[in-house]
């Protein structure tokens, strides 16, 4: 098992390495790619502990690790503590992967960003004195890729702050469903909570952040 990791956010995914202890590794990644999975091969080798795999695992979720934790912790406003909660989400990952069950009802990428969003909800609970959300903050929950032109960031934006105002436990429901097409079923199992839970959570989310956009469809 790696003893280090460390991996990059989204922006720099095309332009820097992913390292563990071993000699630096290429990872190059298509920021467009999304709700990819590694395959079993790859899986069984990093459960034992190779490095390549462990290194193709974290090159294939690190992004959809980032664009939790951002969506999570907007309010929060450091890059920092994303960066730390992300290095700490692979850490925790490897140090439990052995028992994960392919043959599960969740998904790996589920597993991990549930992971991830556990680990947001620590950092949430912690008493902070936060400042009003600007749009520079706002930005970085926001996927550059996808809202081109300044109508598409306007609304993206709205739908972030709308996302941020949410209690943390409806909002973990709200990222894993809405942003990463995580099903009922995955939710409910990687959460350990009923699928009436997931549902009523995720209905209540969707109708907070439609009050708070007015006509925009969520």
């Amino acid at each position: 098992m790696p003893a280090r990791i460390i991996v990059t956010r989204p922006s720099q995914l095309l332009h820097s390495r992913e390292r563990f202890d071993a000699p630096p590794v290429e990872a190059y990644v298509d920021a467009r790619v999304s709700h990819r999975e590694i395959d079993r091969l790859t899986l069984e080798r990093a459960k034992r502990g190779d490095r390549a795999a462990c290194r193709a695992l974290v090159a294939t979720y690190q992004r959809a690790v980032f664009s939790m934790l951002y969506r999570m912790l907007v309010a929060r406003r450091s890059r920092a503590i994303v960066d730390e909660l992300a290095q700490e989400t692979f850490l925790r990952v490897f140090r439990a992967l052995p028992g994960f069950e392919a043959e599960g009802p969740a998904r790996l990428s589920t597993w991990i960003l549930t992971i991830a969003s556990r680990l947001a909800i620590d950092e949430l609970r912690r008493p902070v004195l936060l400042e009003p959300l600007t749009d520079e903050d706002v930005d970085q929950a926001i996927d550059d890729s996808l809202h081109t032109n300044a109508e598409q960031r306007s609304i993206a934006r709205k739908i972030a702050r709308a996302v941020a105002d949410l209690a943390p436990d409806f909002r973990e429901t709200f990222v894993l469903s809405v942003y990463h097409e995580c099903s009922h079923e995955e939710i409910a199992h990687s959460l350990r909570i009923e699928i009436g839970t997931v549902k009523s959570r995720l209905s209540r989310a969707r109708a907070a952040v439609k009050e708070a956009l007015g006509e925009i469809e969520v």
